[in-house]
């Protein structure tokens, strides 16, 4: 009886901790503003990851929209395990992916996805849904 119930708590606290490391879903896009799901903050550009979120401050790395997003930009994500990555390029597509950054994720065995934001963000609340271990960073003005 004892091993019954400790199994039991065994799979209700794993449970638990599967639905604390799930990605975040983005809840709202709007041109400067975006909200994750479970989140207060209004983000303009947001980091996501199994278990959270955060600002994507671009003044951390030096980052402009050319030459675009650098490995050193996707490393907190990457550290976090996921599987796949989606980057959301801006509304109009400004902010750039050099070819080296796509090349950085898929060494790491990364899938990566490269879009303008509203279709990113689409794409990455899909993934969420499948219960993909996805990350994402998305720009969301131009």
């Amino acid at each position: 009886m004892l091993g019954r119930v400790l199994l039991s708590w065994w799979g209700y606290k794993q449970n638990l901790f599967n639905l604390a490391m799930s990605s975040p879903e983005i809840a709202s896009l709007s041109w400067g503003q975006m909200m994750v799901k479970g989140c207060s903050t209004t983000y303009k550009d947001c980091k996501v990851w199994p278990g959270g979120s955060r600002t994507w401050d671009w003044r951390e790395t030096g980052t402009n929209h050319s030459p675009g997003v650098q490995p050193a930009d996707l490393e907190e994500v990457v550290k976090k395990g996921v599987k796949t990555l989606v980057i959301g390029r801006g509304m109009s597509e400004a902010l750039q992916v050099p070819a080296s950054t796509v090349d950085y994720l898929k060494k790491n065995g990364i899938d990566v996805l490269v879009l303008q934001t509203e279709k990113a963000v689409k794409e990455y609340n899909t993934l969420v849904a499948q219960g993909v271990k996805v990350g994402g960073i998305f720009h969301s003005t131009c």
